[in-house]
């Protein structure tokens, strides 16, 4: 008995052994066949933000400054200014608006005027800026840039060209010019 004792005890030994051996051999074609574990990300995850408010409401302002100036309604967007909806459309929108500005309808006419008149930033008195507005002249047409920017020479060449725009719009044509505009051939 004690022989088979001995023998039951080495079989047991060896299918141990066997069983050990063929689990480390199946645990190595498992991890041979199997995809490999994905790794830690080393970047954050994305976080999408909002967009800055502040930044929307200056684009906003901008437009609105311009649409002002060349004569438009106000655009309007009914979404939150932290969208980025809200940033596109403003930025999109000044854009276009800066392309309209940048082109006044009589532009030729104005830069023949103020060729005859004086500089962009001329500040003698009666007369202001590069078309020699007056100030009964920049009250009637551009109280808002009178307010905010004083006198004509401190404005933009464009901004006085368009404010020139808004009387020549009302009828008054190039007659707050006489001379000058007889010289450019626009009387």
């Amino acid at each position: 008995m004690d022989d088979n004792r001995v023998r039951r005890t080495l079989v047991l030994a060896l299918v141990c052994v066997a069983a050990l051996g063929l689990g480390a051999k199946a645990s190595s074609l498992w991890a041979a066949t199997s995809p490999p574990r994905p790794k830690p990300h080393l970047t954050p995850p994305i976080i999408v933000k909002h967009a800055d408010p502040r930044l929307v409401r200056s684009l906003r302002s901008s437009t609105w400054r311009w649409e002002s100036l060349i004569g438009l309604r106000h655009s309007r967007l009914a979404v939150s200014l932290r969208s980025h909806r809200a940033l596109r459309f403003w930025r999109a929108r000044m854009q276009r608006v800066r392309r309209l500005a940048a082109h006044p309808p009589h532009r030729r006419a104005w830069l023949c005027i103020h060729r005859y008149e004086g500089s962009w930033w001329d500040s003698g008195d009666p007369y202001w800026g590069g078309l020699q507005m007056d100030r009964s002249f920049m009250r009637a047409y551009a109280p808002p840039a009178l307010l905010r920017r004083g006198w004509a020479n401190r404005w933009t060449p464009l901004e006085q060209m368009w404010v020139a725009e808004r009387a020549h719009r009302s009828g008054r044509g190039f007659s707050p010019w006489p001379n000058t505009a007889r010289a450019c051939n626009l009387i």
